[in-house]
């Protein structure tokens, strides 16, 4: 029987959500059965949507679930607290239903560091999986715990990024 492993990106360096991508397309291709869900992203169409949306015509057992609503603002905390609350519930619902062997928990680490959910909640979500589910969590700060219960972290860092030199961000590379 399969381990289920906790595995965290985290960091302050570009790709975490591109690692963790990378691992549901190699997951994908060995036939797990992976959902992603995206706990800020959300209203813009990027190209691992596109990506995913293509491997599902060949087989369906890849889904991305885009939860957020973007950028988070003092104007709109409130309605991302509502959306990030409504994703730690389908979660919940996803991670113990059984149908998934591999969950993205894309930037949920954001979505504690902002305050829109709470430490507990997070780790909580360790404890409901079944021991088969291999569960990834994504984005910066990731907490102590969190790291602590895991199996495999990985901290991404920033040595040089280009919007530091003006570039702005780019279709493909950055979304």
């Amino acid at each position: 029987m399969r381990r289920g492993l906790v595995i965290v990106h985290t960091g302050d360096g570009k790709g975490k959500t591109t690692a963790a991508i990378g691992l549901a397309a190699r997951a994908w291709g060995a036939g797990l059965r992976v959902l992603i869900l995206q706990f800020i992203k959300g209203g813009r169409r990027s190209g691992e949507l596109e990506a995913f949306d293509a491997l599902k015509n060949f087989r369906p057992t890849i889904e991305v679930r885009q939860l957020g609503l973007g950028f988070i603002t003092a104007e709109n905390f409130s309605e991302q607290q509502k959306s990030a609350r409504a994703a730690l519930e389908l979660a919940r619902a996803e991670i113990s239903s059984g149908a998934w062997d591999l969950i993205v928990l894309d930037e949920i680490n954001y979505a504690v560091k902002f305050n829109l959910l709470d430490a507990a909640e997070i780790l909580s979500l360790i404890e409901i999986r079944p021991p088969q589910v291999h569960l990834v969590f994504t984005g910066r700060d990731a907490l102590p715990e969190l790291i602590d219960a895991a199996d495999l972290v990985t901290e991404m860092k920033l040595v040089k990024h280009p919007l530091k030199q003006g570039v702005a961000a780019q279709a493909g590379i950055e979304f």
